[in-house]
């Protein structure tokens, strides 16, 4: 099973050049504080089926815990970033701390695996978090999209909160710790598409639209280049 579903990723991955030259419409899912367990299994699993590829913002912690779904998540073609080791805020961490956060997650990456975003546990961004990003090449990840999933259990209000928001370029940012968001973040797959949106990671999205990402910098989202003409 596990081989089948690779599969329709890679396919996924070999078409995507073709369906941006006709002017696709992408939207980046990000998954904060996992892996969790059982709930990033299946949303793995349905990902997987759907032929979508998301952005993992892991916890050291939690990659300790579960090793064996931080391997899958880099194997299926998902993205993984830095979200700290132990989730504690950053906001009144010495760059020290920040820094060894991120040595100890680092340690528990897959082979090969080279994040390039790092978000902060509340998208906190103090000056030292910068300084600490910048020293070690990476750039810091915000969103455009926020349905606060981790403060309900409607998956209806989840999908509402995003699909009234969503437009091309966004991020939205989503936690696979519950099985009412997993659950939202499916459907919202599911319906997504119908409406011509293609699923891609963030280091994907902004090779579409050749933004070069410079260490310490913070983004938000990644519109049309006809949007940013207009910033």
């Amino acid at each position: 099973m596990r081989r089948i579903l690779v599969c329709v990723l890679l396919l996924g991955i070999l078409v995507l050049p073709a369906q941006a030259a006709e002017g696709k419409k992408y939207v980046a899912l990000t998954f904060d504080d996992g892996p969790s367990g059982k709930y990033t299994e299946r949303l793995l699993d349905g990902l997987a089926l759907r032929g979508a590829r998301c952005t993992f913002f892991l916890c050291g912690y939690r990659m300790e815990q579960y090793p064996e779904l931080t391997q899958r998540i880099f194997d299926e073609g998902h993205e993984i970033g830095f979200h700290g080791f132990s989730h504690d805020s950053m906001r009144n961490m010495s760059r020290r701390t920040i820094g060894q956060e991120l040595i100890d997650s680092r340690n528990l990456l897959p082979e090969d695996c080279e994040p390039v975003f790092f978000r902060p546990p509340g998208g906190f961004v103090t000056d030292g978090v910068r300084q600490v990003a910048e020293a070690r090449q990476l750039a810091l990840l915000s969103w455009s999209v926020d349905p606060k999933d981790w403060a309900t259990k409607s998956v209806t209000s989840i999908e509402q909160a995003v699909l009234k928001n969503v437009k091309d370029g966004d991020i939205i940012l989503l936690h696979d710790m519950t099985i009412t968001s997993v659950q939202a973040a499916l459907d919202l797959v599911d319906v997504l598409q119908k409406e011509g949106y293609r699923f891609v990671t963030v280091s994907e999205l902004a090779q579409l639209r050749q933004m070069r990402i410079r260490p310490g910098e913070i983004y938000r989202n990644f519109p049309p280049e006809e949007e940013q003409k207009m910033k």
